[in-house]
């Protein structure tokens, strides 16, 4: 059954707006950032990690952004344009924002951190005026995530690109990436994020995720069901609340549940397992998949960039997705 439509003759599959930063992860792994000496730079950002995903996929994708104007921006840039991402509207900040920056820690495959340094970051300059309503009015999916939302004017450039996205028939997708250190208070993270989910096609994030969405709300027993129906009300046709180990399940308007089968993997670090899924889950719900072969697709992409030392750079192509899928059925990949 198909649950979402997405619009024909589009020039652009896929665009997403919100956080261009550096991830440093740590090349000392199995030890705390105090004892760690060297890194590893990378690209990191939620949003720019699943467009990543998405052109490696073979989609043809666009990003709406601002970077610094330093050599972190411009490399990141420079990685958006190898890996066939348009960059005609990320943006150049000129009033001395910085880069954003993500140290990461892997004390062991589940015990994994981030330090951020978010100060001053360009990404969260990009104003309203800069969101190109040409561009959204190219593309079949438009994907904001919540860290975006954290501070303006960025969070006014995603709503603007809200409006574009929904005048002009655009299926959007919303990533909760949740980040406590860029928000004020938890009642402006639930302000904000519900006003932004009411316009959403497609919503994804973790239970915690959707807690913090519920404060003003009664949900004591904190019920997926409880929790999906309520975006039925607005523009939602599918709630993925994700449970960590214990998998993600698929709502629909129609008041199903959907799960799938998950994969084995050698974890070598937990994070970037989020864009990885994003990225696989709605490469397939474009394709027409079943919900549950669009969600496996989402896992074994996950376990793949687990399994690595960087996100972006771990980001599949479809050909090796499909490979690891077959090498988990044939029983050789077991768990770490």
């Amino acid at each position: 059954m198909t649950y979402v439509t997405f619009p024909d003759n589009k020039e652009l599959d896929f665009v997403a707006i919100g956080r261009l930063c550096i991830d440093l992860n740590a090349n000392e792994i199995n030890r705390p950032m105090e004892q760690t000496m060297t890194f590893t730079k990378y690209v990191g950002g939620s949003p720019a990690n699943i467009t990543i995903g998405m052109s490696r996929f073979g989609l043809k994708t666009a990003f709406i952004g601002k970077i610094a104007d330093d050599q972190m921006g411009r490399f990141i840039a420079d990685y958006l344009q190898r890996n066939g991402i348009d960059t005609n509207n990320v943006v150049t900040d000129r009033t001395g924002a910085v880069t954003g920056l993500a140290f990461t820690e892997i004390k062991s495959p589940t015990d994994c951190s981030i330090l951020m340094y978010r100060d001053n970051v360009a990404d969260l300059k990009l104003s309203p005026g800069e969101v190109s309503e040409a561009l959204i009015a190219k593309t079949k999916v438009l994907l904001i995530s919540g860290t975006a939302l954290a501070q303006s004017p960025s969070r006014e450039a995603v709503f603007q690109a809200l409006e574009y996205a929904k005048k002009h028939g655009a299926v959007i997708v919303f990533d909760l990436d949740y980040r406590p250190y860029t928000w004020a208070t938890p009642e402006e993270v639930a302000v904000y994020y519900n006003l932004a989910a009411e316009k959403c096609d497609i919503i994804l994030g973790t239970r915690e995720e959707f807690d913090m969405m519920e404060r003003f709300e009664t949900n004591p027993e904190h019920s997926d069901q409880v929790t999906a129906a309520k975006w039925f009300d607005y523009s939602a046709q599918i709630v993925i609340i994700k449970h960590g180990k214990e998998g993600s399940i698929a709502y629909t308007r129609d008041g199903a549940s959907h799960r799938a089968d998950s994969y084995p993997a050698k974890v070598v670090k937990t994070f970037g397992a989020g864009d990885s899924y994003a990225a696989g889950f709605l490469y397939g719900v474009m394709q027409g998949w079943t919900l549950e072969r669009s969600m496996a697709f989402g896992s074994a992409s996950a376990c793949i960039v687990i399994s690595s030392h960087s996100c972006s750079d771990a980001m599949p192509t479809f050909e090796q997705v499909s490979d690891y899928i077959e090498r988990c059925e044939r029983g050789e990949i077991v768990p770490s």
